[in-house]
């Protein structure tokens, strides 16, 4: 005798309900953290960069989180000391993208 068998000795009117699958559900791509991530515009060799920084996640969470944004972005940038970089002033469409992703964002200066 199994458990669904016991259950309706012991529950004869009790209707099971679906049950619903967690397999169903997606799974986040990125380790979604408590901390937000910090936002900023710098300017490098009188370039505009957008630099993200305060991940505290798994490096290939990181490296994947970066090629993530640069594919949305179509632009080139790179990872350097724990921070992405990406050249171009693009925080309010990242910003955008990452509260998407379920990240909290913190914009940091002008």
């Amino acid at each position: 005798m199994d458990l669904q068998d016991q259950l309706k000795n012991l529950f004869p009117d009790h209707v099971p309900q679906p049950s619903e699958d967690k397999g169903n559900q997606p799974k986040p791509e990125f380790w979604i953290q408590d901390e937000p991530l910090l936002c900023k515009y710098e300017k490098r060799r009188g370039k505009p960069t957008t630099i993200i920084a305060g991940y505290t996640g798994a490096a290939s969470d990181f490296k994947l989180l970066a090629k993530k944004i640069k594919q949305l972005l179509s632009v080139g940038g790179g990872i350097k000391d724990e921070q992405i970089i990406i050249q171009g002033d693009y925080r309010d469409k990242i910003m955008e993208f990452l509260k998407a992703q379920g990240f909290q964002v913190k914009r940091v200066g002008g």
